[in-house]
């Protein structure tokens, strides 16, 4: 049974907005006529894609496994058109960034915007794990992030070297220094991200390495969270160097006696690195 491609691009297009409305005001047909094409291609392989409640849809198990596969269908359908169209003169187009650090992209990003005035951009913040996930699910066309890998799939270029430090609130204890020995984290209470972030994985084997033990850790999911967190007086918080911002309070402590680096990778898939978008990308970042 051939699978009616209608039915996926209907399919597709209620994944990606999140509900059947937003999809047919998308693709510009009216909302029964959508609804109907999904339940065509629902009813002929006898599953169910979604879980209708309300006006609200969820993907089912089976719906989320679909949509990773018609990603990947309809990234390349893109590509194609977008070649066809001309883009390789990159007067127009849309590149989808994932990224652990919005310090560690925008400044290729202005020069890309710069050099083609005609291209749009879609930014998403995460953690390093995700970066790699977005871009092998096709939710995104190129990341920078600190995770490396040897995943032949993915093309990685090093870009720069940063360095884990500690910040705090100026009334802190640490706060009279300028610098402090991991050691002195011994009982301190410690605010890091969520695991899957590479701040937290350094951060930890360091301390681990030092045989170092911390107070209370409180675990966030995002730098804005940490950033509150240390100002609320939850403990000392650790970020990149390249993201932390003076005021409120707060100070930078640079930490000592233990290897802090981390380098930022740009990174592709391989199979798509000589797209005009991605290829203007990879060298953007470079030229850092």
């Amino acid at each position: 049974m051939a699978i009616s491609g209608t039915g996926l691009a209907a399919f597709h297009a209620v994944a990606q907005a999140g509900g059947f409305t937003k999809a047919a005001r998308a693709r510009n047909v009216s909302q029964p006529t959508l609804s109907a094409q999904v339940r065509a291609l629902e009813e002929a392989y006898g599953v169910r894609l979604f879980d209708r409640v309300g006006r609200s849809v969820k993907l089912t198990p089976l719906g989320q496994s679909l949509q990773v596969i018609t990603a990947r269908l309809f990234a390349a359908e893109d590509e194609a058109e977008a070649l066809l169209a001309g883009v390789r003169t990159l007067s127009r187009g849309h590149l989808r960034i994932a990224a652990d650090s919005a310090a560690h992209v925008m400044p290729a990003l202005g020069r890309i915007r710069e050099k083609h005035p005609g291209l749009t951009f879609s930014l998403t913040i995460g953690n390093s794990s995700d970066v790699l996930t977005e871009l092998l699910n096709h939710s995104a066309d190129v990341g920078v992030t600190a995770k490396q890998t040897s995943d032949p799939r993915i093309r990685s270029v090093r870009l720069m070297s940063d360095r884990l430090v500690g910040f705090l609130r100026d009334d802190h204890p640490f706060a009279r220094r300028d610098t402090t020995p991991i050691e002195a984290f011994e009982t301190q209470d410690v605010v890091l991200r969520e695991r899957g972030s590479i701040t937290r994985e350094v951060f930890e084997a360091r301390l681990a390495e030092a045989g170092v033990r911390p107070g209370h850790l409180l675990e966030v999911q995002t730098r804005e969270a940490v950033r509150e967190a240390v100002m609320t007086g939850f403990g000392i918080g650790v970020i990149f160097s390249s993201e932390f911002r003076e005021g409120e309070g707060l100070k930078s402590v640079e930490i000592t006696g233990a290897d802090l680096s981390v380098a930022e990778y740009a990174v592709c898939l391989e199979e798509r690195r000589r797209i005009p978008l991605v290829r203007s990308f990879m060298d953007a970042v470079q030229a850092d």
